[in-house]
């Protein structure tokens, strides 16, 4: 849904130049301080490095002159981002301190130039302010910039983290006469990266690029992984755009009904584009994009849609009578069970809160999504009364539920208050107060409980075991999970509340929540409905990194006399490069219950030796598709995805 029209598009297009490229601050912050531009160092800061290239492609994309990215991991480590854009420009800088440098060199080289600031280069754009490819350029050992265009190809290499090896040089015509485009290849700097090193993960690469995808109507995205053992080519297109969004992300969840709601519309230097399908499940899923990028936290777009969306519903409820004169409004959160919806607006001067743009704070989006979800979502309710009659039957079961849920989460309070100290009986808890230095380790089994009630420290370290396999929240509304005893247990420990909207992480009582289970299919199985239960019913838990995975040791050995912990299949291998004659036997370590407590301490536990995984979200619509692909009705869907990703598992990242 492009703001530029082709008339517009071709004007732009010949006055696009070097007098666009507004030049703000010096380079030299980044690589000193590379998490201020790029989050961390970590797997997601390398990640971001493709984001900020492939953002600029976008934004020429949704200024309508690019209608092909392709996106490739090279054998070598490089990456290379492709599109048939206009060409960043190439003629030589007006004025200032970078006079006569090309403007290739400038937004290579120079933090903030880009032409994103003033002049017509861009109508809308999500790239980060013309900070994205000088960062990568700063990151980067060697980056490679071609470009297209007047049917000439230019040429300009960086070497050692942004210095440029040569000036830009013609190398001959383009492929063919016409053709515009810009393409980087950055190998990133090891040096930066060496936590977690510098190997690209496809499928977070390909998550990305398909939400792009949908999120760009019609526009082909390409990516390409040459890498041995893991080559594949893959084309994301979808002539829906954002409704086949929502159709994706229903595809592992049972639909209310097969239609998807969507409507369109334009103001002024601001564009809305929603799309809406209910599915038979228990959880709000709204995600907001603003210029391609994901509000994770939402902010006015989402906050106008969602006051329509209760309006809406609630009038249409009371025009067919579904809801009589003595009965109480729906509330949103009753409406909004079970809805999967995308609110994706692209607007002019983007006010986002935060420099990882989680939120958007234009006060004009709200009120323009707000009014034209009022009209079109009530035609769409009176032009298919069908499936919106499913919809307020559904909003009233779940009002209905919320009742049951308040009676029932009273009832939990009311067996808290008295039993006393208002602690489970199985808690071993630990003597320290302040959360931030309190670890409560949820562990599988009572007699691996009690093991690590003898491993750990007793004043910072508390023990919750928990008996079987919890119950399935993703299968259950509120009011049958708090009749589960397990869950119960969960929420007096952990306090703070349950439910996202009730659920206070400020109350928790311990910053860390380690959950050790084996490494066994079941222990796999306890993990995942424990993080369903976290990510559904205490989500603030995982958005502030309160939640961990422990990493119990999968073998054990002998050197001399000392015995050797290996993690895994990977660590074994690397020891046996180590020690290539070593003779003993390698002990599979099946269950915490074979460990005495000196062992589990020293391997699982111990602040100095131990290893815990941190749980993130960094997507919210991919964290969502996940949990309903793992824990929901579809085996074969669920199948598929643990086939697809298992050679990825490196960190746990919904």
């Amino acid at each position: 849904m492009p703001m530029a029209s082709s008339k517009t598009s071709t004007a732009g297009s010949a006055t696009y130049g070097a007098k666009d490229i507004q030049v703000l601050e010096g380079l030299d912050p980044v690589r000193k301080r590379p998490g201020m531009y790029i989050g961390s160092t970590g797997l997601a800061g390398l990640h971001h490095l493709i984001w900020e290239v492939v953002d600029n492609s976008v934004d020429e994309a949704m200024a309508g002159y690019c209608t092909a990215i392709t996106v490739t991991l090279h054998e070598d480590g490089a990456c290379s981002v492709k599109d048939n854009g206009r060409g960043i420009p190439v003629d030589p800088y007006p004025s200032g301190p970078h006079k006569g440098k090309s403007a290739l060199e400038v937004v290579l080289t120079v933090l903030h130039a880009g032409g994103k600031f003033g002049g017509e280069g861009y109508k809308v754009s999500g790239g980060l302010h013309g900070v994205g490819v000088s960062v990568v350029n700063a990151l980067s050992k060697r980056v490679l910039a071609e470009v297209d265009r007047g049917g000439t190809r230019y040429r300009q290499e960086f070497v050692e983290g942004g210095k440029p090896k040569g000036k830009l040089s013609k190398v001959g015509p383009s492929p063919k006469k016409d053709v515009t485009g810009t393409t980087i290849t950055f190998w990133p700097d090891p040096t930066i990266f060496a936590a977690e090193g510098v190997e690209f993960v496809a499928r977070t690469v390909t998550e990305r690029l398909q939400t792009m995808a949908f999120l760009n109507k019609g526009l082909e995205v390409n990516f390409v992984d040459e890498r041995k053992e893991k080559a594949q080519k893959i084309t994301y297109q979808y002539k829906g755009g954002i409704i086949d969004f929502v159709k994706h992300l229903n595809a592992s969840r049972e639909a209310l009904f097969t239609k998807v709601a969507h409507y369109e519309a334009a103001e002024a230097d601001q564009t809305l584009d929603v799309a809406i399908q209910w599915n038979t499940g228990y959880y709000e899923g709204i995600y907001g994009y603003a210029n391609g990028i994901s509000t994770v936290e939402g902010g006015m777009h989402v906050e106008g849609f969602r006051t329509a969306l209760t309006s809406v519903l609630n009038k249409y409820a009371r025009a067919t009578g579904a809801l009589k004169e003595k009965d109480d409004n729906l509330l949103g959160e009753d409406i909004r069970e079970g809805i999967t919806a995308i609110i994706a607006v692209k607007l002019r001067e983007p006010q986002f809160e935060g420099q990882t743009k989680a939120k958007l704070g234009n006060v004009s989006i709200r009120s323009f999504v707000q009014k034209e979800t009022n009209a079109r979502l009530e035609e769409w309710m009176m032009e298919n009364p069908s499936e919106a009659n499913r919809i307020v039957k559904k909003a009233v079961a779940a009002a209905q539920a919320r009742i049951a849920a308040k009676n029932a989460r009273n009832a939990v309070r009311r067996k808290t208050a008295l039993a006393g100290a208002g602690m489970p009986d199985k808690l071993k808890d630990c003597t320290a107060t302040d959360p931030a230095e309190t670890e409560l380790f949820i562990v599988e089994g009572d007699s691996a409980g009690g093991t690590a009630v003898d491993a750990r420290d007793p004043r910072t370290q508390a023990i919750l075991p928990i008996r079987g396999k919890i119950l399935n929240v993703e299968r259950a509304r509120l009011d049958k999970m708090l009749k589960n005893n397990e869950i119960q247990t969960l929420i007096t420990a952990i306090g703070g509340g349950i439910g996202n909207d009730e659920f206070d992480a400020t109350k928790a009582r311990y910053h860390k929540v380690v959950i050790l289970a084996d490494a066994d299919v079941d222990g796999s199985h306890i993990r995942t409905l424990l993080l369903t239960f976290f990510y559904r019913q205490m989500r603030p838990m995982v958005e502030s990194g309160y939640i961990y995975i422990a990493q119990p040791p999968l073998y054990s050995t002998e050197v001399g006399k000392e015995k050797i912990y290996l993690k895994d299949d990977s660590a074994k291998e690397r020891f046996l490069a180590e020690h290539p004659n070593h003779k003993k036997e390698f002990q599979r370590l099946k269950g915490l219950g074979e460990m005495d407590w000196q062992e589990l301490r020293e391997t699982t536990m111990h602040e100095s030796s131990r290893t815990l995984l941190q749980v993130t979200v960094d997507e919210a619509a991919l964290a969502e598709d996940i949990m309903s692909v793992l824990m929901g009705d579809d085996v074969e869907s669920r199948k598929q995805f643990i086939q697809t990703n298992a050679r990825d598992v490196r960190n746990l990242d919904f």
